[in-house]
């Protein structure tokens, strides 16, 4: 009895490993098409060959055995910076200019089925652009104008582009490098334009303290003719106003002696006082007025009549 059940039990437990077996790889098989797909990151993918689907950030499971990731894209933008090309002027000046673009992949499909190599395309294409619009400049122009430029080379690579599903976000001359001989001339011309502008600064320096000292000395006079026309005035105010005191005194002693009723005594005592203060000076001319001289001789007659008068001894 025992032997009997030995094969069945056997046959159970190998159906029962097999199954686990399947199991497990079916199970192996599902984790290793479930795929997750990171932020700013794209999945193309591929069934039998052919474009199926495009996979945005997320969680994602694909058939085993017939889908493929085709290729996995970077939304992110990124950076490409390209050799130094060698550019000619419109005025026949050869010169290195390398450049450096932003760009950005905004299509997935189109990145993988558009372009074999997409960046080496978008190289040589900003090449040949920035050749062209090179040589419709002159040195100068090409040396300020680096904002024109970069907009038409963004311009024009971001329209042939699209077809690859990238976007071109900006592209910037980073460099460029004339000839030696043309660099030389140019820091002769910045030094010649220094010199130039320092020459012309200190003549307007010159010319500014010119003018202020100028200013001062007149401000100056200004000031000196106004103190002497003030000093004039407060001298002729003086003046005035001692004459009117003593024509105010005069007046008043007139007043006083036409109020005290003076006699003609009065009066030629007082001449001859003046008179003899007045011989008392240093004038060496005196002009006596007649009515003087005719008091002066009463005077004498006066003093003889007295002089007879007194007793002889």
């Amino acid at each position: 009895m025992f032997s009997l059940n030995v094969p069945f039990i056997l046959a159970g437990t190998g159906s029962v490993v097999a199954a686990l077996v399947v199991l497990l790889i079916l199970l192996v098989i599902l984790i290793r098409n479930i795929r997750i797909v990171p932020q700013a990151t794209t999945f193309v993918i591929e069934r039998l060959g052919v474009y199926q689907k495009t996979w945005q950030t997320g969680i994602r499971m694909k058939v085993p055995f017939i889908d493929r990731v085709a290729k996995v894209v970077s939304l992110k933008e990124k950076v490409a910076d390209f050799m130094p090309q060698a550019v000619i002027t419109k005025d026949n000046v050869t010169m290195q200019i390398d450049t450096v673009l932003f760009y950005q992949i905004v299509d997935a499909k189109l990145f993988a089925y558009g372009m074999e190599n997409p960046i080496l395309a978008i190289e040589n294409l900003s090449a040949t652009t920035l050749r062209n619009i090179i040589g419709d400049l002159e040195l100068d122009q090409t040396l300020t104008s680096r904002d024109l430029i970069n907009t038409k080379m963004r311009v024009i690579l971001d329209e042939a582009t699209d077809p690859w599903g990238i976007k071109v976000n900006r592209v910037e001359l980073k460099n460029i490098i004339p000839p030696k001989e043309i660099q030389n001339a140019m820091e002769k011309q910045m030094k010649a334009e220094r010199e130039k502008r320092e020459s012309i600064l200190r003549a307007e320096g010159e010319k500014e303290a010119a003018i202020r000292v100028a200013e001062g000395q007149k401000a100056s006079e200004i000031l000196k003719a106004e103190a002497k026309k003030e000093a004039a005035i407060r001298e002729a105010e003086g003046q005035a106003e001692a004459i009117l005191k003593v024509q105010g005194a005069t007046a008043q002693g007139l007043q006083m002696i036409k109020d005290v009723g003076a006699d003609q005594g009065l009066i030629a005592i007082k001449s001859l006082e003046t008179l003899a203060k007045m011989g008392d000076g240093r004038a060496t001319k005196i002009i006596i007025p007649s009515e003087i001289q005719s008091l002066a001789g009463l005077a004498t007659s006066l003093k003889e009549l007295v002089n007879d008068d007194l007793p002889q001894t």
